[in-house]
């Protein structure tokens, strides 16, 4: 699923989907998925979405979050 549809009806500014969107498709491979129709997979986007909402806004601090919340031990 492309992150964008996960984006439609949020208030970010087009640059910030681009920073959005480039944290996503970096976190994938790191946290192994590869599938963009897996559920966990629209978890992480919905994850960076709140994240973002919440005012974190730094691309390095998204992805450490979104590594630590999604990473199997």
């Amino acid at each position: 699923m492309p992150i964008y549809r996960v984006f439609q009806g949020q208030a970010f500014e087009p640059e910030q989907v681009a920073m959005l969107a480039q944290v996503f498709d970096d976190v994938l491979p790191l946290l192994g998925l590869r599938d963009r129709e897996d559920l966990v997979t629209t978890l992480v986007a919905q994850k960076i979405i709140e994240l973002a909402q919440s005012g974190v806004r730094d691309p390095a601090t998204l992805k450490r979050l979104i590594l630590e919340a999604f990473k199997k031990d």
